[in-house]
């Protein structure tokens, strides 16, 4: 078999998407969108790749947001049936399985960036680095407007991977380990949504993993901040804990939110994948809900 046609494994189709930041990069790889290795080559003369199943299947699910390009804010949240991510005592672990914390990984390993709330990082503790696949780690950004983060949190004292701040104005930083900067913004109104994309893009950090809470997720929705939104839904029923999305709503059904989707199963998980703004440009999300 020629190098065209000989089946790309997973593990080096994975190397290629990590790799990719639009169309041009896609089609030297030999990646189309719809994970399809069939079709005459394209104007570019680049042939298209044959892929093992499983390589098929990791470019189907993530392809498209490596050709969003270098400037996209997109966000997961893992819940149950009922709409919550966790217990009513906070305890989250893990709602969702194996295979969507996979999922999770890779979207960090795409990203330049993963952004947290300050409620996320008291909570949970998270590391906010690439383990479970290969990958780099992406910058990791604390929204902490009132400093009450404690600073023995992994993102402040592992030195796993650059840590970025965020403090509001009356904040003064204790002493910070090696790898953290502190980002002091002048107001609360610099904390809003579009104003922090534009700023860490500023940065160089373009590409935007919004990973929790509920709260700041939510946030980044309404504010229509939001590329796309990938929602895993469980199998499981709490009944009441913490909630996930919340945005005030419309009285009206034929105006909610319906944005295009597509869906994956993750092993007993339902992945959701939400297109919440055109790759040319859309309504904004705010104006929906």
């Amino acid at each position: 078999m020629s190098a065209a046609t000989d089946p790309l494994g997973a593990a080096a189709t994975w190397a290629l998407l990590l790799g990719i930041r639009g169309a041009a990069q896609a089609a030297a790889a030999g990646l189309r969108s719809d994970g399809d290795a069939g079709g005459p080559d394209g104007p570019d003369g680049h042939p298209p790749r044959a892929l093992s199943p499983a390589a098929a299947e990791l470019a189907e699910r993530y392809l498209p947001l490596c050709l969003a390009g270098p400037r996209v804010v997109f966000a997961q949240l893992g819940q149950s049936l009922d709409g919550f991510i966790a217990t009513r005592t906070g305890d989250a672990d893990y709602v969702t399985g194996e295979e969507d914390r996979r999922h999770l990984h890779r979207l960090r390993a795409l990203a330049d960036a993963v952004l947290v709330g300050a409620g996320t990082a008291v909570a949970d503790d998270p590391r906010l680095t690439v383990r479970a696949c290969a990958g780099p780690d992406p910058v990791r950004v604390v929204l902490d407007p009132q400093g009450r983060v404690p600073r023995t949190r992994w993102v402040f004292t592992d030195g796993a991977a650059p840590t970025l701040w965020v403090v509001g104005p009356g904040v003064v930083p204790e002493r910070v380990g090696d790898g953290v900067e502190v980002l002091a913004l002048p107001d609360r109104d610099a904390f809003a949504p579009g104003r922090l994309r534009a700023a860490l893009a500023a940065r160089g950090l373009g590409r935007v993993l919004v990973e929790g809470g509920g709260v700041t997720v939510s946030r980044f929705l309404r504010a229509g901040a939001l590329d796309r939104l990938y929602l895993t839904v469980a199998p499981v029923l709490l009944g009441d804990g913490v909630p996930g999305l919340r945005f005030p709503g419309t009285p009206v059904m034929r105006r909610a939110l319906r944005p295009p989707v597509r869906r994956c199963v993750l092993g007993e998980d339902t992945l959701f994948e939400l297109e919440l703004r055109a790759p040319g440009g859309g309504p904004d999300v705010a104006d929906a809900v």
